[in-house]
């Protein structure tokens, strides 16, 4: 299933479907002690948080940050993550 990109009430955070169990609920910020997908969208440029739980990701961005940058570099993490 690819992953699904979705907008939120909040202009600063997108959703995205992975259709598959991710883990959590857990946040993930920059700078945080922390592995996997989680901390490698968080270590994007102008991301301020990453939240997982059940089927489905919550990146929170920077106001100076674009989505047309993000959404790709975070789906891409997502499908190297989960494949299925």
């Amino acid at each position: 299933m690819p992953v699904v990109p979705s907008p939120t009430p909040n202009p600063a955070a997108m959703k995205f479907t992975v259709g598959a169990p991710v883990g959590g609920p857990a946040t993930v910020r920059p700078n945080d002690d922390a592995t996997g997908f989680a901390a490698d969208i968080a270590a994007l440029d102008g991301v301020t948080s990453v939240f997982f739980t059940a089927d489905f990701v919550t990146v929170t961005k920077d106001p100076s940050a674009s989505w047309d940058d993000l959404v790709p570099e975070v789906v891409a993490i997502l499908e190297r993550a989960f494949p299925g």
